[in-house]
């Protein structure tokens, strides 16, 4: 009963933290975007953090836990359990600690809206993603579906979070297209640099803390201690990230960019979320540096492309959260994996290329199911709502006038209706 308790104890706390990751979120995306929408992207992160919290009670817990088949839950819904054995996790701690990370996913995929999408697409989005797109990925691997059953090790989410949804990201930044400035005639693009460096900064501290009840929480367990194990694994693994990315940038510019020091941390962060409870440290340590270094190459890939990304979701939490999945099956331990009946030992650990290709599959399969979905909704919203994006005055002005009536900084920027020395 005591160890009970403590498990129920440490999982909440771990909720806790996993929901303050939404308050990293703000301050990231916040201070990585301009002045003019700052007051919208945060109060768009916490009323769609209400509609997910609502649609996952209603429908998403029980389409990915509930009874049902290899393609989704089909029991369970309107989450009403209040009943508690005194052994293993009260049900509605589980059912509050999963629908954090459904929050997250959607939090991940709204970094592709950021700053022209209208707050209608956002509220419609939201309910749809929450229903259909997280849940299904959710079951497969982690509700008893067709992954799971084929031994898909994702011990936090790199895929199940992170790559879902950075895929409905893609999908948005496409349907949208470019900010209004960012690419030039002839191809080159133009920095639309964020507003507030130290928020961006302070923000993904606040993720690092959070994701070690992201992590850690979810061995939902204390009485080995296995959750100090996965937080180490977790926090060097975050420290390689930051120092890969902030030397690659020195190296190509002579310079230390802060944002993509920053990106580096949370590109071992995200890294180490699939593998973090299935490889040693010095494991851990190379992901995370791996991690750092891939996300570089694949910010100046996405804009190459013409693909703006103005959070970085796309190479933070998509390519880096393939990455993260697919080290498992290079460095997945036997008495982490097989040992726990959770997929088979890593490449390196004579495991050979089995979990790998299940690695694969899991990745291409749900990284294609978030995009192509959510591509499809989103195109329906644009051609039913007369468009998603919002009017290139309304751009210009900024979203939080134009979809909200006030600024976030209304001292600092002046209202266009307002009469000089007024």
């Amino acid at each position: 009963m005591e160890i009970a308790l403590m498990d129920n104890l440490w999982v909440i706390i771990g909720t806790f933290l996993v929901f303050l990751m939404l308050g990293g979120f703000i301050l990231l995306e916040a201070g990585s975007t301009r002045m003019k929408n700052a007051g919208h992207i945060a109060g768009k992160t916490i009323f769609t953090a209400g509609i997910g919290s609502l649609v996952f009670w209603a429908i998403g817990w029980g389409f990915i836990y509930g009874e049902g088949n290899w393609f989704i839950g089909l029991s369970d819904f309107f989450y009403g359990e209040a009943s508690f054995s005194g052994e293993g996790l009260a049900p509605a701690v589980d059912f509050m600690f999963q629908m954090m990370f459904a929050l997250v996913a959607l939090t991940v995929a709204f970094g592709g809206f950021a700053e022209r999408a209208k707050l209608s697409s956002y509220v419609i989005f939201a309910v749809l993603f929450s229903a259909v797109i997280y849940p299904v990925v959710a079951h497969w691997i982690w509700g008893g579906g067709w992954l799971a059953d084929h031994g898909k090790q994702d011990f936090a989410g790199s895929t199940v979070v992170h790559l879902t949804g950075a895929m409905a990201a893609l999908a948005a930044t496409l349907v949208l297209k470019p900010r209004m400035g960012k690419y030039n005639k002839d191809g080159s693009s133009n920095d639309l640099a964020g507003h507030n460096q130290v928020y961006t900064a302070l923000g993904v501290l606040l993720l690092w803390v959070g994701w070690f009840g992201f992590n850690g929480a979810s061995t939902f367990a204390v009485a080995d201690g296995f959750f100090g194990f996965v937080i180490l694994n977790t926090q060097v693994a975050a420290g390689a990230g930051a120092v890969a990315a902030m030397f690659v940038a020195w190296a190509l510019t002579g310079k230390a960019d802060v944002p993509t020091t920053l990106n580096g941390a949370l590109a071992g962060l995200v890294a180490i979320t699939a593998p973090a409870g299935f490889v040693e440290p010095w494991a851990a340590v190379i992901i995370g540096l791996i991690g750092g270094v891939i996300v570089v190459f694949s910010m100046k890939l996405f804009d190459k492309a013409k693909i703006d990304d103005p959070i970085f979701a796309l190479s933070v939490h998509g390519t880096v959260g393939v990455w993260g999945t697919l080290a498992n099956g290079l460095f997945a331990v036997p008495e982490f994996s097989s040992g726990i009946g959770w997929g088979l030992p890593g490449l390196f650990y004579g495991g050979g290329f089995t979990q790998l290709g299940v690695q694969i599959i899991g990745v291409v399969t749900s990284g294609l199911y978030a995009f192509v979905v959510s591509f499809i909704i989103l195109k329906v919203m644009d051609k039913v709502m007369g468009g998603i994006r919002v009017s290139e005055e309304e751009e210009i002005v900024g979203l939080d006038l134009s979809e909200h009536g006030g600024y976030g900084y209304p001292e600092n920027i002046p209202h266009p209706n307002d009469k000089k020395g007024a």
